[in-house]
């Protein structure tokens, strides 16, 4: 454990990612296996669920510490961080144990799941006595599932990459489907990430996907264009969907199903299920899962994320959920055809034996992402301006003679996405609490509202998104000063604050919510700027809000 606590300290204390890619190799060549397995999993964003309920470690901490409860809040909140909050209350230890982070894990920490609180309060102290304070900090960050280090998961694709001796996109290739929690990482696994390439691998792939290919935002004013892209008839236009990015793979005569965060969701879509059976063997297929409903009066029945997200929820699946939101896998790419990789094939080429799949199978639940076309750049300007109406976030743009790559490169082609603006509405702050990080002294965690005049006697503003994105440092400095001196009333970490502060908000989308006091929920909320030249009562309102649905 002290080995892996010892490469977050130096990872959490540096933000050059050269010096970051140094640590996890010197940490990655001297460690075993079994260890190297589970730090791969974490650094390249792997959750586990919480195995202590965060409850039970305060109240520990509060009986061993001699505190009493208020005393633990108000550290808390001025540290901002639970597991470091507990580490630096609790006595100090030297660090007596030299197991690894695998042992850790597998022989005490993740047993103690689903224990009652009195056993967990004799099993933790002995435990949390054996490991110094940082060891101990981040045994709490894994114990609440809350571990999180500034690393991406390419920055750990290049370090296994490095020193192993082999090409990184082979380990990109390796790590998808690494994190999910259905496989607990283990030493064969490491060592298959790091392994020599050989010519059978591809034949060992079993159900896992490629790295899905990412495209970059494109932000150029369309007169621009020509210079920028090229020639129009250079690139393939598809429509942008708002649902969640799929692989489908059918190996071995079974299917897959994997979303972008690498997350095996088969069993949450069972009527894709029977593809199964209609595909050829070794069928990769990219594309996007959507609640699709077709209307007479619709171009497409493809229907608001929102209702996908009641699908995404659920643990159980009634016939009445399946039948009401019908999802469809709408492709745009093929990867894989009849066992032979084909993302080394033209963009055009891969499309062309798309539609000819597709339009063989002849199944609703798999359709063909249909092309764009417009004589100029300028006619698919106008087209996208109707992106809304079709339940849409704007266009894609594929070179036709782009490779499928890795992450988002552009060594072997391009794509672009070509988003429509977002919604944006001007709303009041009127709570605010702590972050988290770099940020735990600083409130920068807002609630917004907006004004209701349809509720009878006075105006009240009326809470509908949260929002922590969008201002620079120093405008979230001059923001922190302003809400301490507004402060009206404390809730646990929540401050409310007298409404002086306007916002505009910018958001992908807005569906109807029972969920919400407002009635309306947002999607991906951040802040587009501060409007200092407004005053609260410019906000916009609730009825604007109910405007844009």
């Amino acid at each position: 454990m002290k080995a892996f606590a010892d490469l977050y300290t130096r990872l959490d204390a540096t933000t050059s990612s050269n010096a970051k890619l140094q640590a996890m190799q010197d940490y990655f060549a001297t460690a075993a296996p079994d260890d190297a397995a589970w730090a791969v999993y974490f650094l390249a964003g792997g959750r586990p669920r919480q195995v202590v309920p965060t409850r039970v470690l305060r109240e520990l901490t509060t009986r061993l510490a001699g505190l009493p409860e208020w005393l633990f809040e108000e550290s808390y909140q001025a540290v901002g961080d639970l597991a470091e909050t507990i580490s630096l209350l609790l006595p100090e230890a030297e660090h007596s144990s030299e197991h690894g982070l695998a042992w850790w894990l597998q022989e005490q920490l993740l047993p103690l799941r689903g224990l009652p609180p009195e056993e967990l309060a004799v099993r933790l102290p002995p435990l949390w006595a054996q490991l110094d304070r940082q060891s101990l900090m981040v045994s709490l960050k894994l114990l609440t599932g809350a571990f999180r280090v500034g690393v991406s998961k390419l920055l750990v694709t290049r370090a296994l990459a490095a020193m192993a001796g082999i090409d990184a996109k082979r380990v990109a290739q390796r790590l998808v489907g690494y994190t999910d929690l259905s496989h607990r990482p283990s030493a064969e696994r490491y060592l298959a990430l790091i392994a020599a390439e050989s010519d059978d691998e591809h034949a060992q792939r079993g159900g896992q996907p490629y790295p899905f290919f990412l495209a970059h935002p494109l932000q150029q004013p369309t007169d621009q264009f020509d210079t920028v892209l090229g020639p129009v008839e250079d690139w393939l236009v598809e429509w942008k969907w708002d649902g969640i990015r799929a692989q489908l793979v059918k190996r071995d005569g079974r299917l897959w199903i994997w979303s972008r965060g690498e997350e095996l969701v088969t069993e949450r879509f069972p009527e894709l299920h029977e593809l199964g059976n209609a595909l050829p063997d070794g069928t990769v297929l990219d594309g996007e899962l959507v609640v699709w409903k077709q209307q007479t009066d619709k171009a497409f029945g493809i229907q608001p994320f929102a209702l996908l997200q009641q699908r995404i929820g659920r643990k159980t699946l009634s016939a009445k959920l399946l039948a009401e939101v019908p999802v469809v896998l709408l492709a745009y790419d093929l990867l894989e055809w009849r066992g032979a990789d084909w993302r080394s094939k033209p963009q055009a080429e891969r499309r062309t034996r798309l539609e000819v799949l597709v339009a063989e199978l002849g199944d609703e639940r798999l359709r063909l992402s249909p092309e764009v076309t417009g004589r100029d750049w300028s006619d698919l300007a106008r087209q996208r301006e109707a992106s809304r109406e079709l339940g849409v976030e704007g266009m894609m743009l594929k070179r036709r003679d782009s490779l499928y790559g890795v992450g988002r490169t552009k060594d072997l082609g391009l794509w672009w996405k070509w988003k429509v603006d977002p919604f944006s509405i001007d709303a009041v702050l009127i709570y605010a609490q702590r972050g988290h990080g770099r940020r735990a002294s600083l409130y920068s965690d807002y609630t917004f509202a907006v004004w209701d005049d349809a509720s009878p006697g006075e105006r009240v503003l009326v809470p509908f998104a949260k929002a922590y994105s969008g201002l620079t440092d120093e405008e979230m400095r001059k923001v922190d000063a302003i809400i301490r001196k507004t402060t009206v009333e404390k809730f646990g970490p929540v401050r409310s604050v007298t409404p002086s502060l306007v916002f505009e908000l910018g958001f992908e989308g807005i569906a109807l919510s029972k969920r919400h006091k407002s009635g309306i929920a947002v999607r991906f909320p951040r802040m587009l700027r501060w409007r200092t030249d407004k005053t609260v009562e410019d906000a916009d309102t609730l009825a604007t809000l109910q405007g844009l649905l």
